[in-house]
């Protein structure tokens, strides 16, 4: 076999994984309309599954990093899939009628264990397509290109999962045992597929030391990346709570203590998947473009694009409506809704958010080197945001009483990610010496 073909072998599985995340990862979001139903929790309460899977990344972040630089990134991605399985059966077990006492917190076990596997899976992937792609704008382009597939697993989450749910008003944790098994399936085929799979990986380097001992840098010593993690922390803000409202805006009673309008969570679940397929549509143009643009001026676009969206769609008159289409995947057939434009505005936001991911890693590990894996253990880290960001959003909605007015965190998010690509993404400190991973690739390559 050919190094180029190892090389497309090495990508094609980081890719798959890069699906995988997204399909275990958004379920949270559809899963809690079943909690607010189930368990009769608020709208802070009801996104303890983001509030599990994303803490995790905390917990994981670093961690993560160091095992990729002990065993390397093939030995950590199937460890992480044997957390992934254990994590989906947890959430499983949710559902059992043995469990009804007890049901609330073994879901969020089991959130927090899948929120295990996403993080160590975020940390393989990344820095490898990155550094498959030799770093730069080709770089940009792989992760690019893995987030396109990254988006079709999550609209497939949407659309199973309003399939699955239907009524919102009768929701429950066995509702969703289908898309649970889809899930454990796919990480229990992924396992053997990857043990079997030859990656080619780049070496692990050696720490340079100094008199005293110890390398006196690391990548927080770069302002640049130190920008970059918060500037990651808040972007899952904007991708999360995003549809996430949406969907409990178009789902929630007029009556309820946040009013909505009340739709049938199955057609809710076909628009909200829309937004997913905006971010799909976006990385497939991003993965196009990429080569050729830089992730500064990508993220500076969608960044301004995400803000003035945002703010329309907060503002707009809820009697201006506007049909969206979707696809009812039950029986093939076309259908649409209507829903006030500033709904349509939010869901344009998913063409903002489909690059922000890549561009942001890209620009925040630049320059780093020997100290990529640890950096993406810390960026990883940082993805916790989700789980502060949705909770003060949901907090937001349910102190105004307002879904709209909860925009107020996604417009501040949006300001902050076009600072770090005009301003904080600059590396400042190039006086750091580092040796860039690219070209310590193993000869096997």
């Amino acid at each position: 076999m050919s190094n180029n073909s190892k090389q497309w072998g090495a990508i094609i599985v980081m890719i798959a994984l890069f699906a995988m995340i997204a399909f275990v990862t958004n379920l949270c979001s559809p899963m809690a309309v079943i909690v607010k139903n189930q368990f009769g929790a608020s709208n802070l309460e009801s996104q303890i599954g983001n509030y599990g899977n994303f803490i995790a990344y905390l917990v994981m972040g670093i961690p993560s990093g160091m095992l990729i630089k002990k065993f390397g990134y093939k030995s950590t991605a199937l460890l992480a899939l044997l957390v992934g399985i254990l994590g989906i059966f947890v959430q499983w077990m949710s559902g059992w009628e043995s469990m009804q006492g007890c049901a609330f917190a073994v879901y969020l076990i089991g959130a927090f264990i899948a929120g295990f596997c996403m993080c160590m899976l975020n940390t393989v992937v990344n820095p490898m397509l990155n550094i498959l792609g030799g770093g730069g704008n080709k770089g940009n382009q792989l992760i690019q290109l893995g987030g396109v597939f990254n988006s079709a697993a999550a609209v497939a989450v949407y659309i199973l999962m309003g399939a699955l749910i239907g009524d919102a008003a009768k929701a429950r944790v066995t509702d969703a045992t289908p898309a649970l098994f889809i899930a454990g399936g796919i990480f229990i085929v992924a396992f053997f597929v990857i043990l079997f799979t030859h990656i080619n990986e780049p070496a692990r380097p050696k720490t340079e030391k100094t008199e005293k001992g110890h390398d006196p840098h690391s990548a927080f010593s770069f302002r640049h990346f130190n920008l970059g993690i918060l500037a990651i922390f808040l972007y899952m803000g904007i991708e999360v709570g995003t549809p996430t409202y949406i969907l409990q805006y178009l789902t929630s009673a007029p009556d309820a203590a946040t009013p909505g309008l009340n739709m049938d969570a199955n057609i809710v679940g076909q628009i909200v998947a829309v937004y997913w397929l905006m971010m799909l549509v976006g990385r497939f143009v991003g993965s196009s473009v990429a080569a050729k643009v830089s992730s500064r001026a990508m993220i500076t676009v969608v960044a301004t694009a995400s803000i003035a969206l945002t703010a329309f769609g907060m503002f707009a008159p809820t009697d201006w409506t506007v049909n969206i289409p979707g696809i009812d995947w039950s029986n093939v057939s076309m259908i649409s809704a209507e829903v006030p434009v500033g709904i349509f505005a939010f869901i344009l936001i998913g063409l903002c958010t489909s690059v922000m991911w890549g561009g942001i890693f890209n620009m925040a590990v630049e320059g780093l080197g020997k100290y990529t894996a640890i950096a993406s253990g810390a960026f990883m880290t940082m993805v916790f945001g989700c789980a502060v960001m949705v909770a003060l959003q949901g907090w937001l909605a349910d102190v105004t009483g307002s879904y709209l007015s909860s925009y107020w965190i996604v417009l501040g998010c949006g300001a902050y990610i076009l600072f770090y690509a005009l301003i904080g993404s600059k590396n400042v400190n190039t006086d750091i010496k580092v040796e860039e991973e690219a070209e310590q690739m193993l000869d096997a390559m």
